[in-house]
């Protein structure tokens, strides 16, 4: 391993924690840590841990692309407080709420 990786203040930090591996022992490592992120995302997308976290944490910039009004983003953010967060279920429901 060498190149800019021996440049950079981070990459020779790293690469000495990692105890200076090898390019191939290098591969390896990367390759184990990306399939145990792959692996993380299928658990979070087989479990609920997409909807009541990730989906629930992008319902403000949902809102936000429909609407500025207070008393709007305050009845959203209510109703789905305890329901399950798409951007066509926010949609949906702020339709209804602007048609009532």
């Amino acid at each position: 391993v060498g190149g800019l990786t021996k440049l950079h203040p981070l990459s020779k930090l790293s690469l000495e924690i990692l105890q200076n591996p090898s390019a191939k022992e290098l591969m390896e490592i990367v390759a184990t840590v990306g399939l145990s992120q792959n692996f993380a995302a299928l658990r979070a997308l087989t479990t609920t841990g997409i909807q009541k976290g990730h989906m629930k944490m992008h319902l403000g910039n949902i809102i936000k692309q429909l609407t500025t009004d207070e008393k709007e983003v305050a009845y959203l953010l209510n109703y789905f407080e305890n329901k399950p967060v798409s951007h066509s279920g926010v949609v949906e429901v702020f339709e209804k709420m602007k048609n009532n």
